[in-house]
């Protein structure tokens, strides 16, 4: 099944795929914040480091399955597989989108 991503969402997913940073932070505004498991990261600079520590050497891909609309938000869930621990986790990805970027990303398990 192939899933009806917004430009940047289906960007952000296929950097991923491919473990890509640049490509991971480039779909994100500028100001854009990412919450994780409880850290709130500012732009472009503390996205990378968190990505390039937690995803690409972890190589967690995530593999969204389903979509919907929530609260003015695109939530996108699926699991994640990876060398980390409990490997594969089921995600929610909660975004929030303004002028064909990623304003906000939330992450929760």
């Amino acid at each position: 099944m192939t899933l009806e991503l917004p430009i940047p969402i289906a960007a952000y997913v296929a950097a991923n795929a491919r473990l890509d940073v640049d490509g991971m932070v480039a779909p994100f505004a500028a100001e854009a914040v990412l919450r994780d498991n409880g850290t709130v990261l500012r732009g472009h600079d503390e996205m990378r480091s968190l990505l390039a520590e937690a995803v690409v050497a972890a190589k967690a891909i995530f593999t969204p399955d389903t979509v919907r609309h929530e609260a003015g938000q695109l939530v996108v869930e699926g699991p994640a597989h990876g060398d980390f621990k409990g490997s594969p986790i089921r995600f929610a990805y909660r975004f929030t989108l303004e002028d064909d970027a990623i304003k906000a990303l939330e992450i929760t398990a």
